[in-house]
Parts: C-alpha cells; structure tokens; sequence
C-alpha cells in the first residue's frame, strides 16, 4: 500500500493541459491557475469524468442514493 497522497486530474480546455494535483490542494490550485492565466474565470476544472464519479460516491457514502 502506497503512503502517496491520492490526487485528482485538473484539465484546463484553454491550455490543453491536464495535471494531477494531491487532493487537499485542488481547490487552491485550480483558483489560482484561473486567476493568473484566465483573469478568474472558471476555466481548469477538475477531470469532469472524474468528478462524475467522485459526486456518485459521495452521494452513495451520505445514503443520497438509496431510494433509487
């Protein structure tokens, strides 16, 4: 078993980018890289195939899904 932090994929569709950021730094990082290159704008995101799968296991771990 790895003691590597888990980390996430940010892509940036302006930059053609994609980077893996530890994930307690996600939030600061995708803000900051939107700040200095895309003057704020919500641009980086974090890898929206991976964010599907991240809210259903959120949502499956708090009980939201079971009365589907």
């Amino acid at each position: 078993m790895s003691d590597e932090e888990p980390s996430v994929p940010v892509f940036c569709e302006d930059c053609g980018t994609t980077t893996r950021i530890p994930l307690d730094e996600v939030g600061q990082a995708i803000d900051r890289h939107n700040a200095q290159l895309h003057d704020g704008e919500d641009v980086a995101e974090v890898d929206p195939d991976i964010a599907d799968q991240l809210a259903d296991i959120v949502a499956d771990d708090l009980g939201l899904l079971d009365g589907e």
